[in-house]
């Protein structure tokens, strides 16, 4: 059968490799045609457009790229028609995948919804959308069985958390290895996580790095990001004492004391290796002043927190993102006592996930769906 699948991000281009993975096991005929990134692409070289050309980070970024996103939904629409898939699979990235959920329902494709946008947290009244576009949707998230089921009589499939299974199945790290490699010394690692769009990066690198400076007994390295140069990074780096790996962001936490991290999944991944961190999050004003008045009943941008309705992870949000700040909250994490309760914490967030297997589960459900 021939599966279209749209991600927009680099977390989606992880959960849509391991999914195609897992269709390839139930449907060996299987033909994809894909909008991902460099992991999708390894599972199939039919690579439509690649998710860096994509992501715009904020309301006043996405205005100022209308231009391109109106364009890329009009290619998207063509080049489906063209493929005729038999299903069409919407990984995240919910602006742009229920525009097209919207025309593809109306020209009679199948439309599955892989990781449920977060309309928990605002643009509720997206509920009536997915509704009427989507066939299926399939959450990760414990507490977005009940929002959709309870709340809004809409079933939906809760499949546990892919990153169980990514972080489970990858190829396991010598840490000696590892560390001669990129020429690490023997102190404890601190990763520096600033994002994956070159927006966020920009903004949070900065303010990492002011915030390391006199920190003895460690060493710090950043994670490059899956479709971002080196050369990108060397302008924050020039005048730090900071090491740089790129795309071996698994890895490296596999090896580190502790993290700076910018919202978003990585925070989950983080924890998920039991590395306790900083949350931070720096967008421009503009954008921060919209989403703040959009988002709604929401205590935590951290999923971690989020996930455990409680602070488990310390949140530092614009203005409290600073030197100073950041300065006292890696002290904190790099106390013992207060490392064994993240370790803890941890623990029962993992519990919470649900078991191993969402991407075998969701290739499962959709193969039997078409059959």
């Amino acid at each position: 059968m021939k599966y279209y699948i749209i991600a927009g991000e680099a977390s989606g281009d992880l959960h849509g490799s391991n999914l195609m993975k897992a269709i390839l096991e139930k449907d060996v005929n299987a033909e994809f045609r894909f909008w991902g990134g460099d992991l999708m692409q390894s599972v199939s070289d039919t690579l439509v457009k690649h998710y860096r050309d994509l992501a715009f980070m904020g309301f006043l970024e996405v205005v100022l790229n209308l231009r391109t996103i109106t364009k890329n939904l009009s290619f998207c629409k063509k080049d489906i028609s063209a493929f005729q898939p038999d299903c069409i699979i919407f990984i995240d990235y919910p602006g742009f995948n229920l525009r097209i959920a919207k025309w593809a329902k109306l020209k009679g494709f199948k439309t599955y919804y892989y990781i449920s946008p977060q309309i928990w947290a605002w643009k509720e009244n997206r509920i009536k959308d997915i509704k009427r576009d989507i066939d299926s949707m399939y959450v990760i998230l414990p507490f977005e069985k009940e929002f959709y089921e309870d709340k809004h009589n809409y079933p939906v499939h809760f499949v546990g958390h892919p990153l169980i299974d990514a972080i489970a199945n990858r190829d396991q790290v010598d840490e000696y290895e590892f560390r001669s490699e990129h020429e690490l010394n023997e102190k404890p690692i601190i990763a520096l996580l600033p994002g994956s769009r070159k927006q966020e990066i920009k903004k949070m690198l900065s303010v990492m790095l002011s915030a390391i400076q006199d920190v003895p007994g460690y060493q710090f390295v950043i994670a490059g990001a899956p479709g971002q140069d080196e050369q990108f990074y060397e302008q924050f780096t020039i005048n730090h004492n900071v090491k740089f790996i790129s795309n071996r962001t698994y890895d490296l936490l596999s090896v580190s004391y502790a993290a700076l991290v910018t919202s978003g999944t990585a925070t989950l991944e983080t924890a998920l290796f039991k590395v306790p961190q900083v949350v931070c999050y720096k967008g421009s004003w503009m954008s921060y002043q919209i989403g703040k008045r959009l988002v709604k009943n929401i205590k935590f941008i951290s999923l971690v927190n989020l996930i455990m309705d409680k602070e488990v992870v310390t949140e530092l949000i614009q203005n409290e993102c600073s030197t100073k700040r950041l300065k006292k909250e890696l002290d904190i994490i790099l106390d013992d006592y207060e490392r064994t309760k993240f370790f803890m914490n941890y623990y029962e967030l993992e519990k919470k996930l649900g078991g191993k297997g969402a991407s075998k589960k969701v290739a499962e459900s959709i193969y039997n769906s078409l059959n």
